[in-house]
């Protein structure tokens, strides 16, 4: 049995009470479920951001010299608060989706390309897809995410542990850099206003609800999406897809400077079934943390998960929340703000 790595170099060390509870469970595959009852607004966590001044902070030095924020999952699995005795029901429910948003007529547009078994793969910039840049107890974190649809035109997805510590507090001098490349910044930074996370992150850490959202300020008077575009999303897909994953590692042997991406088909996590995750093919390292899956061939795909944990120093599987209606609700309740 193993335990996750939450893409970093070094082996967690769950509870002993854990490991019990994990080998007894064993490498079975949890069945899926009838639908769960709806879940509602109280199920998400918010934070309202008021801060200053944060955009002119992350100086291309500060970009560069950002820990990758998988540290920060790797502490929340640490003190045992993601652990569970037993594999956990899938989530299930009608599938629902949100359609994209169209980006501005000058961005440019990533081509489709076809769909491989990769570990990981070079490529250009993509308008909506860049890095996330927080602060959370004195130290600069860096992750990934990617901008979405949503009402209110300013809702970026990225990894629970990169909004909130999983439980504890959530991260301040959040940004969000679009198409990043070399510490270059085509479309501007990104100040968040709001995050959201689901309470089972917030309050519990727990692996299963990986994933953030915020909500940015305008820049210059428009709306995040009217510059970048938003991917659409959905929701309690079927699983087992096929998925194309974009992420900025930036743990060795990457240098978090270029887009990279993976690409094959879902398969469960075998080793902590109880997370309800499913893993592709992928080699990205601490930095990627957040990056879009995107049902398909391309960044122009329904977005489905986000880079959440890996097994080992040399992972060669990237694993991903289910986004089913608890993370939907977290979506909805940021996308509504």
């Amino acid at each position: 049995m193993r335990t996750p790595k939450t893409l970093a170099t070094s082996l967690l060390t769950l509870s002993a009470a854990a490991l019990l509870a994990l080998s007894a469970a064993g490498a079975a595959t949890a069945s899926p479920a009838p639908a769960k009852a709806p879940v509602s607004a109280s199920d998400v966590t918010s934070h309202a951001v008021t801060e200053t001044g944060t955009a002119e902070y992350w100086t291309v030095e500060r970009m560069r010299n950002a820990v990758p924020g998988d540290v920060l999952a790797d502490k929340a699995m640490k003190r045992g608060k993601s652990s569970k005795s037993v594999a956990a029901p899938l989530e299930g429910a009608a599938p629902s989706t949100v359609e994209a948003a169209a980006p501005a007529p000058q961005s440019p547009v990533l081509k489709s390309q076809t769909l491989q078994t990769k570990a990981n793969a070079s490529e250009n910039p993509v308008p909506h897809i860049g890095k996330v840049f927080f602060t959370l107890g004195g130290t600069n974190y860096v992750c990934s995410g990617n901008s979405v649809s949503s009402g209110n035109k300013s809702t970026v997805s990225t990894a629970g542990h990169c909004v909130n510590e999983g439980p504890g507090a959530f991260a301040t001098k959040f940004t969000f850099v679009p198409a990043y490349l070399n510490g270059t910044a085509p479309y501007g930074k990104w100040t968040a206003k709001a995050l959201y996370a689901p309470t089972q992150w917030s309050s519990a850490g727990d692996m299963t609800y990986d994933t953030g959202f915020a909500v940015m300020s305008t820049l210059n008077g428009r709306y995040l999406t009217d510059v970048v575009g938003g991917s659409g999303l959905q929701f309690n897909a079927a699983r087992g897809l096929s998925y194309k994953s974009f992420g900025y590692p930036a743990a060795a042997p990457f240098n978090g400077e270029s887009l990279k991406s993976c690409s094959g088909t879902a398969t469960n996590d075998p080793y902590n079934p109880q997370f309800n995750t499913q893993g592709i093919p992928c080699n990205m390292t601490g930095g990627s943390s957040g990056g879009p899956w995107f049902i398909g061939t391309s960044a122009s795909g329904y977005q489905n998960s986000i880079n959440s944990y890996g097994y080992g120093s040399n992972s060669t599987t990237m694993y991903g929340p289910y986004w089913g209606s608890v993370i939907q609700q977290a979506y909805t309740t940021a996308a509504a703000s």
